[in-house]
C-alpha cells in the first residue's frame, strides 16, 4: 500500500464536494422517492455505485498505462486536476441560484428500473466523467498503486456517494423543500463550491 491517510482523505474530500453539487443523480434520487419512497431510491443509489467503481477503476488503469509510457504526465495531470476543482467550484458559486431539472424517464417504478437509472444517470454525468477520468489522477501517483491501493479508491468511489445518496433519500421531504426554495440551493450550491475550490488549491501540495 503506497498511500497515506491523507491521501484518501483528501479523496473523499473530493467526492463529497462532488455529492453536494446538485445534479443528475440528485434529481433522480428526489423524483424517484417523491414516487416511490426510500424502496424506490434505493436501486439507483445501488446502480450508481455500480458506474461510480466502473468509472474509478477505469481512470486509475487507463491512467497507469499512460503513465508507463510517459512518466511526467502526471505532474501534469495534477495541475490540470487543481484548475478543474477551481473552475468547477467558481462556475457552481456563479450558478448558485439556478435551479436544476428533472427527467421523468429516471421515474418509472420498479427495483430493476430503479438500478438501470442509476447507471444511466452516473454513466451519463458530465460531471462524474469529468471527475473520475480527469480529476482523480491529480489526487494520486498512479505509477505506483498497488491492488489494494486500488482498492481502496474503488471502495471510497462506491461508499461516499452510495451513503450520501441514502441519506439524501432517507430525508427526502428536507431535501425537496431545499431544491425548491431559492436562498437554500443558494446556500448549498455556494458550500459545494468552497469545497471543490478547497479542494482544487489543497491537490499541488500533496
Amino acid at each position: 500500500m503506497t498511500l497515506s491517510a491523507f491521501d484518501l482523505l483528501l479523496y473523499a474530500g473530493g467526492l463529497f464536494a462532488l455529492f453536494l453539487t446538485p445534479g443528475p443523480v440528485w434529481v433522480a434520487l428526489i423524483a424517484r422517492s417523491l414516487a416511490g419512497g426510500f424502496r424506490a431510491a434505493w436501486p439507483l443509489a445501488l446502480g450508481v455505485v455500480i458506474g461510480d467503481v466502473v468509472w474509478a477503476v477505469l481512470a486509475v488503469l487507463g491512467v497507469s498505462w499512460i503513465l508507463s509510457i510517459y512518466g511526467g504526465f502526471l505532474e501534469l495531470l495534477r495541475w490540470i486536476a487543481a484548475i478543474i476543482f477551481l473552475a468547477m467550484g467558481y462556475l457552481i458559486i456563479k450558478s448558485a441560484d439556478k435551479s436544476i431539472s428533472s427527467d421523468s424517464r429516471l421515474t418509472r417504478p420498479g427495483a430493476v428500473a430503479g438500478f438501470l437509472a442509476g447507471l444511466a444517470v452516473i454513466f451519463g454525468n458530465p460531471k462524474a466523467v469529468l471527475f473520475y477520468m480527469g480529476v482523480l489522477p491529480g489526487f494520486f501517483d498512479l505509477s505506483h498503486l498497488t491492488t489494494l491501493d486500488i482498492v481502496l479508491i474503488a471502495g471510497l468511489s462506491a461508499l461516499v456517494p452510495l451513503v450520501g445518496n441514502l441519506i439524501l433519500a432517507v430525508f427526502i421531504d428536507r431535501a425537496r423543500s431545499m431544491l425548491s426554495s431559492p436562498q437554500a440551493l443558494k446556500r448549498t450550491n455556494i458550500t459545494a463550491g468552497l469545497l471543490l475550490i478547497l479542494v482544487g488549491l489543497a491537490i499541488p501540495f500533496v
